[in-house]
């Protein structure tokens, strides 16, 4: 089978599990959102392909309880191989910037030191779902991103729907709790912050 039709299938699967509803068991607590977590790897060699092709749907989760099955059996950050992400989204946005949710909008990148991806990707993810950002409907997702070259480092980024300096105090507050220490601001780039 050719690799065309290998992501036609994942694509109308991926299609066929969001028009699904998610059955929300008495007793469960519900998040705001339903959220779709997402796994990509860049390509080894050189054959180049594009990130969507990259992209897999790993699974959604609309409860607390739900998120907590689906966490608890990845492999953590930290663990990853080199040139991997986690993206965890709110249905309906796929983690692209040709997303119509994404389209005008921005990214916070926090760059973290060797050993802080894990720790600071929970953390993050919680504050997420929890909607500690008090920011509304502008938070569309977050992606941590795992690369090995440069020193062992990790990445994270907040995406949003706007563009503006406007979610920086809070980000800025997230950064402090994440990892206890404060963060240096990037001169360059007023979205970079390094851990």
């Amino acid at each position: 089978m050719s690799d065309d039709s290998d992501n036609e299938g994942e694509e109308d699967l991926t299609k066929s599990a969001r028009a699904t509803p998610l059955e929300i068991p008495p007793g469960d607590h519900r998040l705001q959102s339903i959220y779709c977590l997402w796994f990509s790897r860049k390509s080894s060699g050189k054959q180049m392909q594009n990130f969507d092709q990259n992209l897999r749907q790993v699974g959604r989760f609309a409860t607390c309880e739900q998120f907590w099955k689906l966490y608890s059996h990845l492999i953590r950050p930290g663990d990853l191989q080199s040139h991997s992400d986690f993206h965890l989204f709110k249905e309906g946005i796929k983690p692209m910037w040709e997303d119509e949710a994404n389209r005008y909008g921005g990214k916070w990148i926090v760059r973290l030191r060797k050993g802080l991806a894990s720790r600071c990707w929970e953390n993050l993810i919680l504050a997420m779902l929890g909607e500690q950002f008090m920011v509304g409907e502008e938070i569309c997702g977050a992606v941590v991103s795992v690369r090995y070259q440069v020193r062992n480092k990790g990445n994270f980024y907040l995406w949003r729907s706007r563009t503006g300096l406007g979610l920086l105090r809070d980000v800025l507050l997230l950064v402090v709790i994440l990892v206890g220490v404060l963060p240096l601001l990037s001169r360059q780039s007023p979205t970079k912050i390094f851990i």
